[in-house]
């Protein structure tokens, strides 16, 4: 599946921008924006945000001063699909969604694109039917509806050789069950990932081999996989259960923020385990304090980053539809602004950002950014792109300036600017620290 847009009117009719995974694109004055509009007085400098995850496509206006017009509409937010005209000045963009030639050959049809078919699917839970857009009408599909989903999140199935303890987490993917194997009796954590959207065989069967590539990756700070597969056509991931808790609810329990020697020996351990993975040439993508485990008390404790590789498989490889019609902007807060920009082409530098926004939330209890707790999407996205950090020495007077400078550092919009690697911030941080 493929989703186009192709500018029909305006000075730079004939281009044509074409996704066939998850990805962003943000139009707008600014030289950040892909689709780069510098002489229009139309359009804001962070104008709108289209969310892609084919055959599905979500626009947010930023708070443009002149407004995002779909159809002729002003909005705010609009569920994209074939056919729809997006216009800001005189530029307008034509929305297609297509059915992908290679997708197509694969089941002997022609090798042009066409028009996705519709397809009946059934709930994997309750056997409600429901119609979905697929590249073939023979597409076997997974479904589960979002009531299921709901239920499922909230009272996770069993999952065979596995005595089901209880719930411990809920998340946007699925819920987190600690259990005890039956057959060495050793207690795991088991998540279930359940998908969003349809997905199609061979979607599921690139995320379970992008899990187990991930589950390749053993260091002391980084969660173990022990083994995954699916049950009732959900996905299952079972590692080693961390008996504490995420950084997260840590420093919610200790008043909402952490002493600054608690916070440096989370973040190095974290580090560590970033210099490793990048060296392999894995990226998280989805560092922030709740992916961050902790077991043990200070000064004695052992962070493990979990979910490796995890947000970025689940959503490139169909398992989620769009994901900021909800309520994500505290995830979104944590990307630096080539992620939000280019979603897809992720590198180290900006997990070297978000472990940066991960230290400042731990040690101030705050967030690096002008923005309130209840900020929205757009406010959050604009703040990314246009707002300086507010200074570490502000919400904590009394803080060490170099320890507090290796965090900001790593906080810099400019990609050249931050730290070249976890390696280089983790030693930074040390010799900071080591002035305590």
């Amino acid at each position: 599946m493929r989703v186009s847009l192709n500018v029909i009117a305006g000075p730079q009719t004939g281009r044509s921008f074409t996704f066939d995974q998850h990805d962003t694109f943000m139009i707008g004055r600014s030289e950040d924006a892909q689709f780069c509009l510098p002489h229009d007085r139309f359009f804001s400098r962070h104008h709108c945000l289209i969310e892609i995850a084919p055959p599905q496509a979500f626009l947010r206006d930023l708070g443009s001063t002149n407004g995002t017009f779909v159809n002729g509409l002003r909005v705010d937010t609009a569920h994209l699909k074939s056919g729809d005209r997006i216009q800001g000045g005189e530029t307008v963009l034509e929305v297609e969604v297509t059915s992908d030639p290679t997708e197509i050959r694969e089941f002997g049809s022609p090798a042009s694109g066409t028009h996705p078919s519709l397809v009946a699917v059934a709930c994997l839970n309750c056997g409600l039917p429901a119609s979905v857009e697929a590249s073939n009408p023979a597409s076997k599909l997974t479904y589960v509806c979002d009531e299921c989903r709901e239920k499922l999140r909230a009272n996770p199935q069993p999952i065979p050789n596995y005595q089901m303890m209880r719930v411990i987490g809920q998340g946007g993917m699925g819920s987190v069950m600690l259990a005890r194997s039956e057959k060495t009796g050793q207690a795991v954590a088991i998540k279930t990932l359940l998908p969003e959207v349809a997905v199609s065989d061979q979607s599921m069967k690139r995320f379970l081999r992008e899990i187990e590539v991930a589950s390749a990756l053993r260091h002391p700070h980084i969660v173990s996989y022990i083994e995954h597969g699916t049950h009732n056509g959900i996905v299952y991931l079972v590692t080693e259960y961390i008996a504490g808790m995420d950084a997260a609810r840590l420093a919610k329990h200790r008043g909402g923020k952490l002493q600054p020697r608690e916070v440096a020996l989370i973040i190095e351990q974290t580090l560590a385990a970033l210099d490793f993975a990048h060296s392999l040439g894995f990226v998280h993508r989805d560092i922030k304090e709740q992916n961050i485990l902790i077991e043990g008390e200070f000064p004695r404790s052992n962070a493990k980053l979990t979910d490796f590789g995890l947000s970025k498989s689940y959503k490139q490889t169909g398992m989620s539809g769009v994901t900021m019609v909800g309520d994500v902007a505290g995830t979104i807060a944590y990307m630096p602004p080539e992620q939000v920009r280019d979603f897809k082409e992720v590198r180290p530098p900006s997990d070297i950002y978000a472990i940066g926004m991960t230290a400042y939330s731990l040690l101030t209890g705050a967030h690096a950014l002008d923005i309130g707790p209840k900020a929205g999407i757009s406010e959050t996205v604009k703040a990314i792109f246009e707002k300086p950090i507010i200074p570490i020495s502000q919400r904590i007077p009394n803080i060490p300036l170099r320890f507090a400078a290796v965090i900001e550092t790593a906080l810099a919009k400019q990609v050249e600017l931050r730290w070249a690697n976890a390696a280089a911030m983790r030693e930074a941080l040390l010799r900071a620290a080591s002035e305590f």
